[in-house]
């Protein structure tokens, strides 16, 4: 076994090395270089993120690895109202607390070690790797402290001394110290009792006193960490849809008693060690965050590197699965040679391995950028002389607002994919305990479900991307013609390969997009002329203009994610020879799945929107769109 899941991956070293622009990513998380106590230069600065990425690959092989088998097997107990660990979960966290991991990413003026989020997420997957479940209850320590600054940040209560480079008040101080030192832990409490992906259905309240005091009642389920002191609580302070929210912060327990009631801790298919809580709010003491009515706004912010978190999640539990699958394959011999070299292994094997490395591809991207948009933004506001360019910023928004729901779809989808096939390629003893592979399925198979579905993650792609040609429908021919011609004339063979696949994903756009403009069209008949403009160009209605795309929104979104990976592939291609070959096998793999895709976009769905409107499900303008 391993004894550094650092060490021994070349992929991952491969981006600390070359794939990643830290000069960037540092000068905005060392302010500049203008702190005291912060790194002067780039080249510290990485060699720090290094000493702890190759800390956490050693801890993780050693303290965490051997113990996933146990965590597994070992229960968390609802005991007298309170959550009691397994003892291995119990001893990793002791680790985890001993090494200080917990203030990695929290400034040093609040106790922590300022390290990127980026260089966390890296830690987070050789965390999952080792045990998915220690990954996501991790996650819930040290990522709610800095939801604590960020949100105290976008409501104004954090102050920054500019000259001295560093916060001087934040309004959470306290609380992000506590969580820094590994004493307490927070979670995010959205989800209700027929109130899931549906946020306008929430029914927990919040109400105020004549003193201005807030109190919480209602119940939440499937709260992962659930027993932790700080509770991001989603809550309904007026009537309506999703503007009825608010967030606020809970205290679940303190010296004189527990406010919140922990109703009981499910017992789930996989990720064992992880508590999952029901949690029931009878008037707990409550404190706003932001105004009355921006809940749904600060849970969009929360979200977003929730679902960055959970594609490292799937990526570790991807790499899990591919070495114990290859370690298997080469061991075990069949009909006189290792099973690892017969043909259908060995090509199960080696998709395994590309769909990984396209994973840890589009992962590392995602994540930069979005890092570096929350960034840039908070130094446009704070230090106005400083600003970047808005060209700048919208690139690395738009790049993260593109690639972080494939990213979720991709990964979680890609993990059931391969730890599937990492069990069978065990044969019979993949179904038994022994190997560990079916522990990994179990614990894949939340991953398309939780932190947003991959339909939903399909949604989001496909109005953004839709979106898009409405808001700049001439860019978008721009681009097509672009696409097309790079495809015959480019020098390059990849460069022509991939320029092939954004033809696809373009034509596929089109596509839809003809579809749904002429059903909107069809349905500007009856309205006088003068509004047509403003009818088509502004007044989107998406569950009744976008029926045909919806249906087509996971497989559009599918291409979507080959195309982005064969796209960061090829730029990391032209500076740097040795990755032409992932990029090749990349695009061998994907040329054929992604002409499929196209073709069922084009061709099908039109029997069913068909059957759906003679149910009354479609809007009667589709008629026009499914015929």
């Amino acid at each position: 076994m391993s004894t550094n899941f650092f060490t021994d991956n070349d992929d991952l070293r491969f981006y600390f090395e070359k794939g990643i622009e830290w000069g960037p990513l540092v000068e905005v998380t060392e302010y500049g270089y203008r702190t005291d106590d912060g790194f002067k230069n780039e080249r510290d600065a990485v060699g720090f993120y290094r000493e702890v990425a190759e800390m956490v690959g050693e801890l993780v092989a050693t303290e965490i690895a051997p113990r996933a088998a146990q965590i597994d097997r070992e229960d968390n107990v609802l005991r007298d109202g309170e959550v009691e660990e397994g003892p291995a979960m119990k001893a990793v966290f002791a680790a985890l607390k001993g090494a200080e991991l917990h203030k990695m990413c929290i400034p040093r003026e609040l106790g922590g070690l300022n390290a990127p989020l980026l260089v966390y997420f890296i830690g987070a997957e050789m965390l999952a790797r080792a045990d998915v479940s220690v990954m996501t209850h991790f996650s819930f320590h040290g990522g709610m402290a800095m939801a604590m600054l960020v949100y105290s940040i976008h409501e104004g209560t954090t102050q920054l001394d500019v000259a001295g480079a560093k916060i001087s008040k934040t309004r959470f101080a306290a609380e992000m110290e506590e969580i820094a030192r590994g004493d307490a832990w927070g979670c995010m409490d959205i989800t209700e009792p027929n109130a899931g992906s549906d946020m306008a259905a929430l029914r927990t309240r919040a109400e105020q006193d004549a003193d201005g005091n807030w109190f919480i009642t209602g119940q939440k389920i499937f709260i992962t960490s659930g027993h932790g002191k700080y509770h991001f609580v989603i809550a309904r302070t007026e009537e309506g849809g999703l503007e009825g929210l608010s967030m606020f912060l809970v205290k679940a327990y303190d010296a004189a008693g527990r406010y919140v009631t922990i109703d009981r801790v499910e017992e789930k298919l996989g990720h064992h060690g992880s508590v999952t809580a029901a949690l029931s709010f009878e008037r707990a003491p409550a404190q706003l965050i932001g105004k009355r009515g921006e809940g749904f706004k600060y849970m969009l912010t929360l979200m977003n590197n929730a679902r960055l978190g959970v594609g490292f999640e799937s990526l570790g539990l991807a790499e899990s699965a591919l070495r114990m699958a290859r370690d298997y394959a080469e061991g075990r011999r069949s009909m006189g040679k290792a099973i690892a070299r017969h043909e259908m292994i060995a090509d199960y094997l080696d998709e395994m391995a590309t769909d990984v490395q396209a994973l840890r591809a589009l992962a590392v991207t995602s994540a930069f950028h979005e890092e570096m948009s929350q960034k840039l933004e908070l130094i446009k506001r704070f230090v106005p002389t400083a600003a970047p360019s808005e060209r700048e910023l919208k690139h690395h928004r738009s790049r993260a607002r593109r690639f972080t729901p494939l990213l979720k779809y991709l990964a979680a989808e890609k993990a059931v994919e391969i730890a599937r096939r990492a069990i069978q390629i065990h044969g019979g003893v993949g179904y038994t305990k022994d190997y560990g592979a079916e522990k990994l399925l179990r614990d894949a198979l939340v991953m398309p479900i939780y932190e947003g579905t991959s339909q939903i993650q399909s949604l989001m792609a496909m109005k953004d991307t839709l979106g898009g040609i409405i808001k700049n429908p001439r860019g978008f021919v721009t681009r097509l013609g672009q696409a097309r011609f790079r495809s015959v004339s480019a020098r390059d063979v990849l460069e022509r390969r991939v320029a092939r696949i954004q033809s696809l994903s373009l034509s596929a756009q089109q596509h839809l997009m003809t579809r749904t403009a002429l059903a909107k069209l069809g349905g500007l008949a009856d309205k006088p002329m003068t509004t047509w403009i403003e009818s088509f160009t502004k007044q989107w209605d998406p569950k009744r203009d976008f029926a045909l795309a919806m249906l087509h929104a996971e497989r559009l979104t599918k291409l979507l994610a080959d195309e982005a990976v064969a796209e960061i592939l090829l730029e990391q291609a032209k500076k740097h020879p040795e990755r032409r070959a992932v990029l090749e096998r990349w695009l061998d793999r994907i040329e054929i799945r992604d002409k499929a895709l196209h073709e069922e976009i084009t061709t099908t769905g039109d029997k069913l929107l068909e059957r759906l409107l003679r149910s009354g499900e479609v809007s009667p303008k589709h008629a026009d769109a499914a015929e």
